[in-house]
């Protein structure tokens, strides 16, 4: 829990990715929060990307999208065997677009893809941008046949 006390963690989070957000964007940033606070600062360098890294949301909780309205770049929930977040994109779209934002500007990684052609072709029509395969933690001899698998489906 990094110190985290549970019930705040969502409103620590979020000024958390604000702060951040302020430092990566400003020559002179500034918060002040409930859990974060700061006078004028200066941080450089500013990252490449612009306006900022993207910030993806994980989860499929019933509060994920709020949080990826309101301060994701993307939204990367896990692929379980009996939920398929795939379903959750019309609405997260939605979501967005009420928000006044673009319905694309957050996209759509899946963690846990499965490694198989006609999935990682049904995952990219239903509109997630990027697919994410497990990896292990065993041996160098268990992991690399399976690096070899995944990159025979994606040459496929």
């Amino acid at each position: 829990n990094h110190g985290t006390e549970w019930k705040s963690r969502w409103r620590l989070l979020r000024e958390r990715v604000l702060a951040m957000k302020e430092i990566w964007t400003n020559r002179e940033a500034e918060f002040h929060g409930e859990f974060v606070n700061f006078d004028k600062i200066w941080a450089d360098p500013k990252p490449i990307q612009k306006p900022h890294p993207p910030v993806l949301i994980g989860g499929d909780g019933a509060t994920t999208f709020d949080r990826v309205v309101e301060y994701g770049d993307g939204w990367m929930p896990i692929m379980r065997p009996k939920t398929n977040p795939v379903e959750k994109i019309p609405e997260l779209r939605e979501r967005l677009k009420k928000a006044g934002r673009d319905p694309k500007s957050a996209p759509v990684s899946i963690f846990f893809a499965p490694p198989k052609k006609p999935a990682l072709d049904a995952l990219a029509a239903a509109g997630v941008e990027r697919a994410i395969f497990g990896v292990p933690s065993e041996t160098r001899d268990a992991v690399l046949p399976r690096l070899d698998a995944f990159a025979a489906v994606m040459r496929s």
